[in-house]
């Protein structure tokens, strides 16, 4: 199993459309084959930033949910929505 933490900042105006787009497609991740775990997360001193938090089967798992036709059509809108480029680890647990 692994863990995928990504931290993206946000645009001001741009907020509250990330909120509401995520609502309507987290369920979609969830299901996706090896999601096992997804939370979206908000920073409590910096509205802008956001983390998304997963948990994988395998890395396989999350290398094709990022290579389907549903990441490629929602990650570019997204994009769209950034301040800075995110940044994103893909992490085992050690203990």
């Amino acid at each position: 199993m692994i863990t995928r933490i990504v931290k993206m900042k946000f645009q001001e105006q741009y907020i509250s459309d990330f909120k509401n787009f995520t609502k309507d497609i987290k369920d979609i991740i969830r299901n996706q084959e090896g999601c096992l775990h997804l939370e979206i997360l908000q920073d409590i001193s910096d509205p802008h930033f956001f983390f998304t938090y997963s948990k994988w089967n395998s890395e396989e798992d999350l290398n094709n949910y990022r290579k389907s036709d549903f990441f490629r059509n929602i990650w570019p809108q997204t994009k769209k929505w950034f301040s800075e480029k995110p940044q994103a680890w893909s992490v085992n647990s050690v203990v």
